[in-house]
């Protein structure tokens, strides 16, 4: 039989029937100025803009974006591709909430100080060496890198809102835990 989950407390055995079908489509993080937030992770982390949606009304932002590749076939029609980006994995939403980035002492709480709520988000790398000194060059700043501390070969960096963003390269983490 393949391998369905670990069995610890609280897990279900079986997937509910009503669950099928279910994906986790995206995440979202509230930016304060989307232009600085854009640029990271558009340059920084290579994600492309797959759709913003805006609402007047409330006076908001949404940007979804995603690591695409050149083999993806993402749909030119923006309600085509509205509903496209809704079907997909691995989807970052950037919230902005309109004016924040004209207010300097505005800025969002991490998760990370106290008190502590949300993390991180990850990216797996295929060269972690290669992607630190990528973000070395671009001044990223480290909450912690991969020699540092009792866990080696992952890092974390924080994005121009602080949130932290785990790095790892999966081949090297086999023992991860052990």
């Amino acid at each position: 039989m393949a391998f369905n989950t670990e069995n610890h407390p609280g897990v279900s055995p079986t997937v509910p029937k009503a669950t099928h079908g279910f994906v986790l489509n995206h995440s979202m993080l509230r930016v304060k100025d989307p232009a600085v937030s854009l640029d990271f992770y558009t340059r920084v982390l290579g994600m492309r803009v797959l759709r913003k949606l805006d609402f007047a009304e409330m006076k908001f932002s949404l940007y979804f974006l995603a690591r695409v590749t050149e083999t993806d076939e993402i749909p030119e029609d923006e309600g085509t591709r509205t509903a496209w980006t809704f079907s997909q994995t691995g989807i970052l939403e950037l919230t902005h909430n309109w004016g924040t980035e004209n207010d300097p002492d505005f800025k969002y709480h991490d998760g990370n100080q106290q008190p502590q709520g949300f993390g991180h988000i990850c990216f797996s790398v295929p060269d972690l060496a290669a992607a630190v000194h990528w973000f070395d060059e671009n001044q990223v700043s480290y909450v912690k890198r991969p020699e540092q501390g009792k866990m080696k070969n992952v890092a974390f960096i924080k994005d121009p809102d602080g949130y932290w963003i785990e790095i790892v390269q999966s081949s090297l983490l086999n023992k991860l835990g052990t």
